[in-house]
């Protein structure tokens, strides 16, 4: 069965209001605490994937009764009242660690045999700090497998509990655990952290649910947790969507330059996830945080430097939107990632080259130097790990070809992401109702003149070559004695020169149609597009002219970002510089193929480093990589995306 997905770009700024599904790591904490309770519980809001199915089948398995309302995502769980008892029971944790580090601690504090596994995956990831810890505590256990790991058989008879010491600068879970099955320990629980923990947020959350639950946890200071032992009860308790999951939403805003609102979340969340919005503040993002809700409308993306530290699950998402930043992002304190469902650093890094975007692994984190003009579609891999698709999946809002293997593993936590997504792709147009200009931007010899010409022609549409006209105004000052590089002079002549430009280009009413494309006008064009001047009097008459004809296709290096910034479509259009370089070289047997790569070479430079609407590509522009794409394949992918925003 083939288990990829080819994405579709997003051909506009992505939009919409987002109900998510409840968190996971919420509601297993609260599923394990009402299953330890006394008397009923009611959850509301209550997420169903792979990761809570685990720990539903899991308490089922201890003996608590659950009865289920899946169309409105309610559960009632009828508790034990303590502590389980069990003989010769096997728990299957899937790929789920939050389900076995909860449960394992509690399995300690209950009677009986019982054997803790998992999926071959979660075989794989550490537990030796837990299992340290629950052995210094009396705890009989048995690693069945590799050291350290699952599959883990106990032969129970309770913990008295005590003090304890254990490292959580791998996992919070382990602590978490701990501190969930403490209150059936006769003598509770002093838990003393070695070293600050990581994700401590999560703590914080472990608590809250605790306290829900009738449960108290002091803290009398950054490394101490003390639970004295009790009982829980049971509690009516709304698990908050998923902070984690909210992050794609807030990312897919920001990539696009669309507006995307995430309601139910807000700024006292206990889910630590909420402050990647304020790493999109800090990116240029706009961020609105409602009473219930949380905005984001997206702008230019800037670099920096971020701290992941207590938010680690929010920074494949970070690396995957640094792609379409405007300068490097570092990404850094997220060593412990490695040992999530795969090495996080190293996929990402190795999944992102494949798209052409050039990021460094670092021991606690990564760096992406990002680079618009390379990004490419790719087919990429997801390990078995479901934010490495959700992820990945970012960058074909802006990026066609992007096909991502095995997405179903989204399963695990959120399984209808992919539709979610899709929920946000923008609302089509009426043609007629729009000005409907298609911008298509690029370097030389991407192939942009082409396509627009063909692309045209396939949506019916005027096509505007501004870049003909930049050449035309060359021509024209060669014509009377005029230095190009005079920019008085210039831009005088371009205010009275008369342009025509359709098949033919003509300068008052001279056909220049063959002479704008000679190497000496090639060799002038920069000059004359980097003058100011000369901009502002065509940029006028290109604004004029396609906002008279109700829209059209219009090439060119500043469309996007400067002509049509609103433009309702926008594109780039790129190819790597060699295959640039052979394209120009063909046209033209004038030059060496050497000789053309050096000229475009310095084209590039020039245009994409004066001061003055320097070629760029425009924010929430799709980019297009046409290196290995024939002229047709361009023009049907780039018709499919417009016709996805303005109908006929």
């Amino acid at each position: 069965m083939n288990n990829s997905r080819l994405m579709t770009p997003f051909a506009a700024p992505a939009e919409g209001v987002v109900s998510l599904p409840g968190s996971k790591s919420h509601t297993n904490r609260a599923l394990l605490c009402a299953a330890l309770s006394e008397g009923t519980s009611r959850l509301s809001g209550v997420l169903f994937a792979e990761d809570t199915e685990a720990m539903l089948k899991a308490i089922v398995s201890l003996g608590a009764t659950v009865e289920e309302d899946r169309k409105n995502f309610e559960i009632e769980v009828t508790g034990l009242a303590g502590a389980p008892m069990f003989r010769d029971l096997i728990i299957d944790a899937r790929l789920s660690g939050t389900t076995s580090r909860f449960l394992l601690p509690t399995l300690a504090a209950g009677k009986g045999e019982v054997t803790l596994d998992g999926a071959p995956q979660l075989r794989t990831r550490p537990f030796a700090e837990q299992i340290e810890a629950l052995r210094n505590l009396g705890c009989d256990l048995e690693e069945l497998g590799t050291p350290g790991g699952l599959p883990i058989k106990l032969a129970s008879r309770g913990l008295e509990g005590g003090e304890v010491e254990i490292s959580a600068e791998t996992s919070s879970q382990f602590v978490s655990g701990l501190m969930l099955a403490a209150p059936l320990y006769p003598s509770g629980l002093k838990i003393r952290l070695v070293g600050p923990p990581v994700s401590r947020p999560y703590l914080n959350l472990t608590i809250k649910v605790m306290r829900d639950f009738g449960v108290s946890v002091e803290e009398p200071d950054g490394l101490t947790y003390i639970v004295p032992p009790g009982r829980y009860l049971a509690a009516d308790l709304r698990i908050e969507p998923d902070a984690s999951a909210a992050s794609y939403f807030f990312a897919a805003a920001s990539i696009t330059q669309g507006r995307v609102k995430v309601v139910g979340l807000h700024r006292e969340s206990y889910q630590g996830d909420v402050r990647f919005a304020d790493v999109l503040e800090q990116l240029g993002a706009k961020v609105v945080w409602g009473e219930n809700y949380i905005e984001v409308q997206g702008d230019r993306i800037r670099g920096g430097i971020f701290d992941l530290r207590d938010f680690s699950d929010t920074a494949q998402t970070l690396a995957a939107l640094a792609a379409f930043a405007e300068s490097d992002i570092e990404i850094t304190g997220i060593g412990f990632i490695r040992r999530k469902e795969t090495d996080r650093i190293a996929g990402m890094v190795t999944e992102l080259a494949k798209c052409g975007v050039e990021a460094i692994e670092r021991e606690d984190g990564l760096i992406v130097r990002p680079d618009l003009w390379s990004l490419r579609g790719a087919s990429v891999d997801t390990y078995g790990d479901h934010r490495m698709a959700m992820s990945m999946a970012l960058l074909s809002l802006r990026v066609p070809g992007v096909t991502i293997n095995d997405h179903d593993c989204v399963a695990k936590t959120f399984p209808a992401f992919f539709s979610c997504l899709e929920g946000l792709r923008p609302k089509v147009k009426p043609r007629g109702k729009v000005v409907a200009v298609a911008a298509i931007d690029g370097p030389a010899g991407s192939g942009k003149s082409t396509v627009a010409r063909l692309l045209a022609t396939e949506l019916r549409l005027p096509h505007f070559d501004t870049g003909a006209m930049y050449r035309a105004v060359a021509v024209a000052a060669l014509r009377a004695g005029i230095d190009p590089g005079d920019q008085d002079a210039t831009t005088d002549l371009a205010e009275r020169t008369e342009i025509s430009i359709s098949d033919r280009t003509f300068i008052d009413g001279v056909d220049a149609t063959d002479e704008i494309r000679t190497p000496e006008i090639s060799q002038w064009v920069s000059v004359v597009a980097a003058n100011p001047g000369v901009r502002r009097v065509l940029v006028a008459l290109q604004r004029k002219w396609a906002t008279e004809l109700g829209g059209g296709v219009m090439e060119g290096r500043d469309i996007g970002t400067e002509v049509f910034p609103d433009a309702i479509f926008k594109a780039f259009v790129t190819a790597q510089p060699e295959v640039r370089a052979r394209r120009r070289y063909d046209e033209s047997s004038v030059q060496t193929l050497g000789d053309v790569a050096d000229d475009l070479e310095r084209r590039d430079r020039i245009d994409s480093t004066r001061t003055d609407s320097p070629l760029q590509v425009a924010p929430g522009a799709v980019v297009v990589d046409t290196s290995e794409l024939t002229i047709q394949e361009v023009v049907s992918e780039l018709a499919s995306m417009f016709r996805s925003v303005v109908e006929d």
